[in-house]
């Protein structure tokens, strides 16, 4: 059988350790929507902004309903056939 041979920290080193990593993080901040989501434009398209009427994870960012998101026309007409864009 296998022996542990590192010290044991206190409790009061642990609690210091804790503290100074803590005050050591950055803050979060809310990360933006990319200026483009989804497969990128062609060649000579412009972007197209639509608003979502369901929720949508696109590469791994969630996007609730009501957002507006810039996406190629191609992508826009795909989420418009599959009923993810809102009626304007």
């Amino acid at each position: 059988m296998a022996t542990n041979t590192t010290p044991r920290k206190s409790a009061e080193e642990s609690a210091e350790t804790v503290t100074d990593t803590a005050a050591a993080r950055p803050e979060r901040t809310t990360r933006r929507a990319p200026a483009l989501v989804g497969p990128p434009l062609g060649e000579g398209q412009e972007p197209v902004t639509v608003t979502l009427s369901h929720h949508l994870r696109i590469d791994g960012t969630d996007f609730t309903p009501g957002a507006e998101i810039t996406v190629s026309p191609d992508y826009a007409r795909r989420l418009r056939g599959q009923g993810f864009t809102a009626r304007t």
